[in-house]
């Protein structure tokens, strides 16, 4: 096991762990049709199916798939009726999350401790039960209106948790090496940062691992400041973004035009071999931004040795980027559905437990560049 950073230390002295968080259990988005965008993370990110809700397990108000790859777990939920709370989610955001489901040893506790702390309550601990055991669930509201849901399961041996069944299609696609969710990253609006970044640290004992101000991440056009929220184990991190006075439109102001508030930009997902991954992702049809190849002639003399070839990594496009730790790779998808909100990192960590600083200026203006394209910059 890696030793901690002392970066990560510093958190843990930090953090008041009054809510011990064990990993992220799932992550929940509302589609317009959640069957196809089934298909889709199968068909394209190798996701395997495991189970799913809906009018053949007596729900009668929306179907939801459960996929899950190694580690990471999503759950794709669309209505079934014609007017509702997904409806009207999908109506403002599109597609989109809605829930950041935390894995806790006990969810009671978890919805105390958070909502006598200040956090709004939207599920009251409720647990469900069938032959296979109980899960117990509870919820509280963060930025926009995403949720925090937090699962206790350590009593249930079941498919995904009651209410669900098996879920096995003909098409099964090999997975692609997807391993954990490393970290998810919500957009909020002008002046909102320092407000969400407290309500983790205050409600959730969440303590800060980083800040990036607009000197840091700036290009000639656009800027943004964001800070990086961890909890007291490091397993869960947010970053947390805000748009910064710039010459034109930065992609969190598009982020938050088209998602109409504030929401989840992006979820960080590691590999233990990047190359493979995304080779194997832009041979199934994903998108990724792209740097100028010039970025890769000095690349070595900012970070130093690695030990993969260059020549692959500047033929994907894939990001280096040094810190105290060691190093990382990293690479960002275009947007994955069709307003330009939210979209997938791909990070492979060689001992760096950083975000990638040094390819902040190349990424930003690659994404102006598709800002420009849509016009929206």
């Amino acid at each position: 096991m890696n030793t901690p950073s002392p970066e990560l230390k510093k958190v843990v002295a930090e953090a008041d762990d009054f809510l011990p968080l064990l990993g992220t259990d799932h992550i929940e988005l509302y589609c317009g049709n959640a069957k196809q965008s089934a298909y889709y993370y199968m068909a394209a990110w190798g996701f395997q199916p495991l189970a799913f809700c809906g009018l053949e397990t007596g729900v009668r108000d929306r179907v939801s798939y459960v996929l899950r790859q190694d580690k990471i777990t999503l759950v794709l939920t669309s209505p079934l009726v014609a007017d509702g709370p997904i409806n009207d989610h999908i109506n403002r955001h599109g597609d989109g999350v809605k829930a950041i489901a935390l894995w806790v040893d006990d969810a009671k506790k978890s919805w105390e401790e958070t909502t006598s702390r200040g956090a709004v309550s939207v599920l009251e601990p409720t647990k469900r039960s069938d032959e296979a055991g109980n899960v117990v669930l509870s919820g509280i509201k963060t930025y926009g209106d995403t949720v925090h849901t937090f699962v206790e399961r350590k009593n249930y041996d079941g498919i995904f948790m009651p209410g669900y069944q098996p879920w096995s299609p003909v098409h099964v696609s090999e997975p692609l090496g997807l391993q954990f969710v490393d970290h998810m990253v919500g957009n909020v609006g002008w002046g909102e940062m320092n407000t969400w970044t407290e309500f983790y640290a205050r409600v959730m004992g969440f303590a800060q691992l980083i800040s990036f101000d607009d000197k840091d991440i700036s290009t000639e056009y656009t800027a943004l400041m964001s800070k990086v929220m961890s909890n007291g184990n490091g397993r869960i991190k947010f970053p947390i973004n805000e748009p910064a006075k710039g010459r034109k439109k930065s992609q969190i102001e598009e982020y938050i035009d088209f998602y109409q508030g504030a929401g989840v930009q992006h979820i960080a997902l590691a590999t233990s071999n990047i190359i493979e991954t995304v080779t194997a992702l832009r041979d199934r049809g994903i998108e990724f931004l792209k740097v100028p190849s010039s970025y890769y002639d000095t690349v070595l003399d900012r970070v130093g040795s690695i030990d993969e070839d260059l020549a692959p990594l500047r033929d994907l496009g894939i990001l280096i980027d040094r810190d105290e730790e060691g190093y990382l790779l990293q690479i960002f998808t275009k947007p994955v559905v069709d307003r330009p909100t939210m979209f997938f990192e791909i990070i492979q960590r060689k001992g760096a437990k950083s975000f990638g600083k040094g390819n902040f200026k190349a990424l930003f203006e690659a994404i102006e560049r598709e800002q420009e394209s849509r016009g929206t910059l």
